[in-house]
């Protein structure tokens, strides 16, 4: 099912990747905040036939729209965001939450008698959910609210290089704010690339690339969508219902179909095994949007946010794609036995409660594993041999940067979890922001922390925490003679 330009290998797009700092998108859609609980279900309530969960912890994401940015910002780009939001404490969350992403400029518009949508999702600890419940308002924007929010979104066109309308069809893109954006973006010669809801698709006319999915198709063109020939016929006829130049049809486990006027490609899921398809159109459309605005042709556009949306459907709960996670699916397609290791501290959380239900005794250990050296081989060994099974953390490039100085990492994080999760010694590998993994181990809480000897007791991060549930600290003997360190000044020395 393909004709046009041959599709482009996956090594062939990781040049993209290192595009993507340099752009700026302006997303303007319904942003809500993603609510988890998780908790130990061990008996049924008497009171109904239901299971009792007891909350053992939960956070809050944005979503939405708001995973939207929260995607552009873990690629490394910059985001205009304009929402609408309630005065509410949904509200107040979403504000705290875009406010604390990197390089996002939000405008968020405070609507008197509109409540934020909140989902609250429950989990049991091994990461199945339980039950869902919304809070939220479904309705069209005031006329003051739509005046302000076009102004906003316009004043932001000329600085961006493209445009994302992401509908959650919560009233915000149903009135006349869509076609408004897409028309400034026009004029501005910027691309505008729709992830659509509802079935009036006539207020996206005239934008470049509309995202839905199979059962979107199908509710918009009133066609069916169950075939490879009824995607392309209704894709096409949606294309010239719309004036899109594209229509990019994501189709769950079977992969996404590209249809545009010089050819149409079908590209197969990327090989992963599905854990939560919870915002995986989210991080579609912005990896799909970076690579347009960075000019990448659609195909390849497709085939990179393709690869994006197998690494965040791996994981649980509203998760993001990195430029890591990206760079090492894409250099290292070969290696999916260790590139599947590489996860999130959601990820690996659900796995280590998944391992101790089995009986495993679950390790820890952590650093920033710059240049791998027998040192470091050692004290792997070392920690494998005391858990069944290990769980590797490492330190972002941000963070050896602050520990070590402005000359550190020589590799980056990808290239540092890639080499670390070949190793048969790790079973996971976490990529950690902060300078102490302290966050990290209160969500795994291993049964075992390992540090070098060269550490005592009392200077172990999160050691009382482990003791305090019944695990142990263990100091692993250390090679003399080995560090990173000393390795990049021999390497100085003239001669």
């Amino acid at each position: 099912m393909t004709s046009g330009p041959e599709i482009p290998d996956l090594s062939a797009l990781a040049g993209l990747v290192g595009d993507f700092a340099g752009r700026r998108i302006l997303c303007v859609g319904d942003v809500m905040v993603d609510h988890s609980l998780y908790g130990e279900v061990k008996r049924l309530s008497p009171e109904a036939p239901v299971p009792v969960v007891r909350v053992t912890r939960e956070a809050s994401e944005l979503g939405g729209a708001g995973n939207v940015a929260r995607n552009i910002a873990a690629l490394g780009a910059s985001c205009a965001f304009v929402s609408i939001i309630g005065d509410d404490r949904g509200g107040q969350q979403a504000s705290e939450l875009l406010a604390k992403l990197p390089n996002t400029d939000p405008y968020l518009r405070v609507a008197r008698g509109r409540e934020t949508t909140i989902k609250n999702r429950f989990f049991s600890l091994d990461g199945h959910q339980l039950l869902r419940a919304d809070r939220e308002t479904v309705m069209p924007l005031a006329p003051a609210d739509l005046d302000d929010l076009r102004r906003a979104a316009a004043a932001e066109v000329a600085r961006c290089d493209a445009v994302i309308l992401s509908d959650y069809a919560k009233g915000m893109l149903t009135t006349g704010l869509a076609a408004a954006v897409i028309a400034a973006a026009r004029a501005a010669g910027k691309p505008v690339i729709v992830d659509p809801k509802g079935a009036g698709y006539e207020r996206y006319r005239g934008a470049t690339i509309i995202t839905p999915n199979r059962a979107e198709l199908a509710e918009a063109t009133g066609m069916k969508a169950d075939t490879d020939a009824a995607i392309i016929a209704a894709a096409q006829a949606l294309r010239g219902h719309t004036a899109a130049d594209a229509i990019l049809v994501t189709r769950s486990g079977e992969g996404m179909s590209l249809v545009t006027s010089s050819g149409v490609y079908h590209l197969p899921a990327e090989n992963r095994e599905v854990a939560d398809v919870t915002g995986a159109g989210d991080t579609v459309i912005a990896v799909f949007s970076l690579a347009v605005a960075s000019g990448a042709p659609l195909v390849a556009a497709a085939r990179l946010a393709n690869v994006a949306a197998g690494i965040v459907v791996g994981r649980q709960g509203t998760a993001v794609a990195t430029t890591g996670d990206l760079t090492a699916a894409l250099l290292h397609s070969g290696l999916t036995g260790a590139e599947g290791k590489i996860v999130d501290r959601a990820t690996a959380a659900a796995k280590a409660a998944d391992w101790r239900r089995q009986g495993l005794k679950v390790g820890f250990t952590n650093g920033c594993f710059d240049l791998l050296h027998p040192g470091h081989i050692s004290l792997l060994h070392q920690a494998r041999a005391a858990c069944d099974r290990l769980v590797v953390g490492l330190n972002s490039d941000a963070s050896v940067k602050r520990l070590k100085g402005e000359t550190r990492p020589v590799q980056n994080e990808s290239a540092r979890a890639t080499v670390m999760a070949s190793l048969a010694s790790a079973d996971l590998v976490v990529i950690f922001p902060e300078d102490t993994p302290l966050d990290l181990i209160k969500q795994l809480r291993p049964d075992v922390l390992v540090k070098g000897a060269d550490y005592t007791r009392d200077k172990v991060v999160g050691g009382d925490l482990v003791e305090s549930y019944g695990g142990r600290v263990l100091l692993a003997d250390v090679v003399p003679s080995f560090s990173t360190t000393a390795t990049i000044a021999s390497l100085k020395k003239p001669g």
